[in-house]
This record gives structure tokens, sequence and C-alpha cells, in this order.
């Protein structure tokens, strides 16, 4: 295995322009050809980039090939899903830390060298984030604790919207937690996180019966597991343009995330719970659909309404099955 500090992982479905602003955010001084940063000390971090690309139609591959010959890219014949991607470049990667990436995310300065920093300085850290932020400059909430069973019955559900300052939910946001230092967390969000390879070695790659969503959750609950720790860090900082990677198609957007999280209740509640959890999420979408039924037949926005109708009798017709 070649001496590579860090393994850079993006993974692409028809992102082509965020992909390129992704890309770019690596070599911020412009020389693309340079496979090495330097930390705060003065020594070269070196670093390779790879990118999977899951069948994107939009020219996303060819971007890659004529602006950045020097990134490794890992072309899908089909959409295999982002967990199955990434794990296709972690089984080839070379680095001793690897950072999965969200193509619609952009590193901010020194982040890829304050994580590596934090790694080589707590040995027992398994995964590290940065502070996630929008595009202006506000915080995303990135690190959380693990959910409980009552979790799944509110968090981003119908009853969120009615319910959002619960306890609950603040306790699983780590509301109580200070924004402006290191701790140590359940889980991170995914859109940006650096994993210690041992750790990967330990418990083995991301779970691919998970499509998309869920699996960060799952891997560093896995970690926890093992005894390896988990970490926020809001000294590096990553923009991430939420939602961007998914928002072409909503439907599947809203059946992925609710799949994922039943798969996941049911791997860590038990079948039962994730039956009755799956009964609850089908219900608040009837709900949904009687409510923006109603609003349709009153006249109200109805471009919006008949939009809304169409996404929501899809997902019903899903069962919450991807």
């Amino acid at each position: 295995m070649a001496d590579i500090d860090v393994s850079i992982i993006i993974v692409n479905w028809n992102t082509m322009y965020l992909l390129q602003r992704c890309l770019e955010s690596l070599w911020p001084q412009g020389d693309r050809a340079a496979a090495s940063r330097l930390m705060p000390d003065g020594h070269p971090l070196s670093f390779e980039v790879l990118v999977v690309d899951n069948a994107s139609t939009d020219g996303s591959a060819e971007m890659v090939s004529q602006l950045f010959p020097q990134v490794r890219l890992l072309a899908n014949p089909t959409n295999a899903g982002f967990t199955k991607a990434n794990n296709w470049a972690i089984s080839v990667a070379q680095g001793r830390y690897l950072l999965l990436l969200n193509s619609d995310a952009e590193i901010v300065g020194d982040a890829a060298e304050s994580m590596v920093g934090y790694l080589d300085d707590h040995p027992q850290v398994g995964v590290v984030g940065p502070k996630l932020l929008d595009a202006d400059g506000s915080v995303q909430s990135s690190h959380r604790r693990f959910p409980t069973l009552a979790t799944g019955f509110v968090e981003s559900t119908i009853l969120q919207r009615y319910w959002p300052q619960c306890r609950l939910l603040s306790r699983y946001y780590c509301l109580d937690l200070p924004m402006d230092r290191d701790h140590e967390v359940d889980w991170v969000v995914g859109a940006c996180l650096m994993v210690r390879r041992r750790a990967i070695d330990d418990v083995g790659p991301l779970d691919e019966s998970f499509f998309m969503y869920s699996e960060e959750l799952d891997w560093c609950w896995r970690m926890k597991k093992a005894g390896w720790k988990v970490a926020f860090l809001p000294s590096a900082q990553v923009v991430h343009h939420y939602g961007k990677s998914s928002e072409r198609d909503l439907p599947h957007r809203h059946i992925f995330f609710n799949d994922s999280k039943l798969k996941l209740y049911r791997k860590y509640f038990g079948l039962a719970a994730a039956t009755l959890l799956r009964a609850f999420l089908l219900a608040t979408y009837a709900f949904q659909l009687v409510e923006e039924g109603s609003k349709f037949l009153l006249g109200h926005k109805r471009p919006l309404r008949r939009e809304r109708l169409g996404l929501l009798l899809r997902v019903l017709r899903s069962g919450l099955r991807a």
C-alpha cells in the first residue's frame, strides 16, 4: 500500500456542477496536479481523490476526466447506490484515513488537515466529523446522539412539524452541547466524515443493505460498540448544499430515507418495532394526502398541491420498501 495519508472519496449521481465545485475546493491554490497539502506544522499531507460516478447522464464522468485527470474515476454502469459506491472506493483506496465527502459539499480552508491532525492526536477516535455550514454560513445540525425507539416516531415525521422543540429532539440533535469546541458524540452526519482505516478493518465497511441514508449512523453505532470513539470537530468546516444531490427525485428521497430508517430500527430495535414504525409512517403520509387533497379542492395553490399529491401517492404505493 502506498504511503498516502488521506483518500478522499466522493460519490456522484447527476450533480456535475456541484461535483466540480467540490473538487475545486480540494485544490484551493488552483494547482490540480498537487498530490499533497501542508499541515499546520509545515509537513506535507499526501492525498488521493476517488470519484465514484453512479451512471450519471449529465456529463459528470466526462467533466472529471477532462478537468481533473489526476482524480481516479470509478464509473458504475448502473446506479449502485451511495453505500455500495462508497464501499467500492474504500476497497481500492490507499490512505490511512478515508474522507467520505458528498458531491454537494465543499471543503473550507484546512478542514481536511484539521481532521487528520485530530485523528493523529486522538488514536482512540475512529470517526471525526466537521462543522457543516449552509452556503450563507449558518450552521447545520451535523452531530447527534443515537436515536431511541421514540425518536423514530418524531424525527423527520409530521410530528416534528407540530412539536419541533420537544426534549426528545433537543437531546437527539445534541442541542445541549457547545458548537465551538470538539467533543465526543454518538454519530456524525455523512455529508463529510473522516474514518480511520484501522477502525474500518475492525468493524467492516458500510452496510450495503442501506441504499442511501442511515448508513453513517449504523457505521458509527458499530464503531462505538467496537470501542472506537466518534468526535465532532468544529474547527474543521465544510459547506454543505443540503439536499441538492437528491432533490431531482423527491419521492425517491422520501422512500429511501424512510426505508433506511426502518431497516435501522429493525436492526437495533427488532422486527416488531420496525413494523409498528412503518405503519405509523404510512399513516402520516396518508394524513398528508388528505390534507393536501383538501387544499387542492379548495383551490389553494393547485399546482403545488398537485405536485405534492403525486409525491405522497408514490410514497404510499411504495409501502416504504425501496
